[in-house]
């Protein structure tokens, strides 16, 4: 599931289990700090997440 971001800041929470706040519309690939699992990709917009966003600031 590849969900796109609506805000500013996200906590989103990997399927290991870490949670970790991150840009909405980073440049650049985020991975997990945890297991190392890319969980955003940049689209040349807002990122596409492929883990939980459980907050939005």
């Amino acid at each position: 599931m590849v969900t796109k971001t609506k805000s500013g800041f996200l906590k989103v929470k990997c399927e290991c289990g870490n949670e970790q706040n991150m840009f909405g519309k980073s440049a650049m690939e985020v991975s997990c700090n945890g297991c190392g699992k890319t969980i955003g990709q940049p689209t040349g917009g807002k990122t596409a997440i492929s883990a939980e966003i459980v907050e939005t600031f």
